[in-house]
């Protein structure tokens, strides 16, 4: 029995959030503004804005090795090196991999960073919303669950968030992909413009519109704006893109209710079996190793998917032998991340007097989903459906005729207008993509290591070839030349939108969380991250995570003051 009851009423807060990306940032700023004393726990270093963004401002002459992956960075980060966004200036935000092991009982590339504000210093920033046809798609074609939401349910929250974060966008009207408070879109260029027309010509199904990203392209809420720089991923000094660190936490600590306790590795949720309900949870000190318990009246667990769900497994007692929460099995399971890399790409015999008139844009264009919305766009060899992101670019002439000063002459002649199309498709949740224990393998902390057994089946196979044969049509029916197709699939994982591994669902015994990201079994413990989606739909998934995170904290603390949590 504990009797240090000074210690207990020192770690004592409101709330506790487990950890600081995206959704645990948002979770900070609504309990902090809303009054309660919040404290949060991120397993990694501290990353504070601005002044530990170290390579934001250099040249890639100032990088020894010239931006390119060395042998000891691929060696210590064999899985986080195959990111886009992995380089030498921004390895220091993602995972030593030797350091961080997990298993792959199938192929999978769990990309992640350890640190305050986690990936959303390193996201792409793409912020599609959902609609009815993603929130209905499970229990109209059965796979999955019933959401046990709506998109009407959602819809003031996606307003809320927008207007808070800055999102720049064009509005289209488009029922499968609703449109939101946007601030001035950046400008498609001449023949992103020209294949967008082309489409629109073309298909009656279709359109080409510039990406929805969450950077602010005028001054807003005293951010910004984006400067066009296209470094994102080395962090922005000038705040022009969303982050925890840049956004939610600075207005969580404003407020004086926010404790962060960075290097905090959370073991566990402990359950009070005299009040039916969790009282806090138990820290590793990553450092000392020392362990810590802190409590509250309210938790959510924002760890990201794969980190929430180990910290539910690890949080065995007498009410849930199986993992906290897990009484219906589900906890670990219908594992999903979007499959991509498959497209096409060509050449366009034109606009040779225009360059660029954006810059180092950040962003690319979007075709949003056509398949599988209604009865005229349904298919038969696959349910679902899939988007586009892609863009034109002009390249450097790729002529190296001569030596010396006609080499560089020659080299800073532009070459042909190129324009590439990707496709990002829906991942089915199936009971068998999971996420376990493996209790034999232990990490460097004595903490049992994870299987990871998760695979892209039959629907998302018959898709892909959709995908690919649909990229190369347009594009040539848009006028590019030379187009051609690839599809290198990349294993489960690797598009970072890992999510529904503690499912929200109506029926207490097919899901873990109810329609307020409740634990059905525990209701002051809230999991708002991506392991609460029931489906996976095709849109970048963090906004979605964003609204559902504050509509959470809205009924959580409605929820205290009326004793209900």
């Amino acid at each position: 029995m504990n009797l240090n009851i000074r210690a207990e009423k020192e770690n004592t807060y409101d709330a506790i959030v487990v950890g600081s990306g995206i959704s645990g940032g948002w979770a900070a700023k609504e309990l902090c503004e809303k009054g309660l004393k919040t404290l949060v726990l991120e397993r990694g270093r501290n990353v504070e804005h601005v002044k530990d963004y170290t390579t934001a401002m250099m040249a890639p002459w100032e990088f020894p090795h010239r931006l390119n992956h060395t042998s000891e960075m691929r060696e210590n980060h064999p899985i986080q090196s195959q990111c886009y966004a992995f380089d030498e200036a921004t390895q220091q935000f993602w995972v030593n991999d030797k350091e961080n092991p997990y298993n792959q009982v199938k192929p999978f590339n769990w990309l992640r960073g350890y640190h305050v504000g986690g990936r959303s210093l390193m996201w792409g920033r793409q912020v599609y919303r959902w609609s009815d046809v993603d929130f209905t798609a499970n229990a109209k074609d059965g796979h999955g669950v019933d959401w046990p939401i709506r998109y009407k349910d959602v819809e003031p929250w996606y307003d809320y968030v927008e207007s808070y974060i800055g999102i720049s966008g064009q509005a289209e009207g488009l029922p499968q992909l609703p449109d939101g408070k946007f601030l001035k879109a950046m400008e498609m260029n001449c023949l992103e413009k020209h294949v967008a027309a082309r489409i629109k010509e073309q298909y009656q199904d279709r359109i080409v519109t510039i990406g929805r990203v969450a950077h602010v392209t005028e001054k807003h809420h005293d951010r910004g704006p984006c400067q066009f720089r296209n470094l994102c991923a080395r962090g922005c000094p000038f705040t022009g893109y969303f982050s925890s660190n840049g956004v939610t936490l600075p207005a969580a600590a404003k407020t004086g209710n926010l404790t962060l306790r960075p290097d905090s590795i959370v073991l566990e949720v402990i359950y009070d079996e005299l009040k039916g309900k969790a009282k806090g949870v138990r820290i590793m000190d990553a450092h000392t190793l020392e362990t810590t318990e802190y409590y509250a009246n309210i938790i959510f667990l924002n760890a990201s998917t794969i980190g929430t769900t180990a910290v539910l497994l690890n949080s065995v007692s007498n009410r849930f032998p199986n993992g906290f929460g897990n009484d219906s099995g589900e906890v670990g399971h219908n594992l999903m991340d979007h499959h991509f890399g498959v497209g096409a790409g060509g050449e366009f015999d034109g606009f040779q007097d225009q360059y660029y008139n954006s810059g180092r844009r950040p962003n690319g264009i979007y075709i949003p989903r056509f398949r599988n919305i209604s009865e005229a766009t349904k298919r038969s060899d696959y349910v679902r459906g899939f988007g586009y992101q892609g863009g034109a670019d002009r390249n450097r002439g790729t002529s190296f005729d001569g030596i010396g000063i006609t080499l560089k002459e020659v080299q800073t002649e532009a070459g042909m207008w190129t324009m590439g199309v990707g496709a990002w498709g829906e991942h089915l949740p199936y009971h068998d993509n999971k996420v376990t224990l493996n209790k034999d393998k232990k990490d460097k902390y004595g903490l049992p290591t994870l299987d990871i057994d998760c695979s892209f089946k039959e629907n998302e196979l018959a898709m892909r070839k959709d995908m690919l044969e649909s990229a190369k049509e347009m594009l040539e029916a848009a006028g590019i030349k030379n187009v051609g197709t690839y599809d290198s699939m990349p294993p489960p994982g690797h598009c970072i939108h890992e999510m529904g591994t503690a499912r929200m669902g109506r029926d207490p015994k097919t899901s873990v969380l109810n329609e307020w990201n409740q634990v059905h079994a525990a209701k002051n413990v809230f999991i708002t991250d991506g392991s609460c989606m029931a489906s996976s739909a095709c849109q970048n998934p963090s906004i979605t995570y964003m609204a559902l995170t504050a509509r959470a904290v809205d009924h959580a603390v409605k929820e205290l003051k009326k004793g209900n949590v």
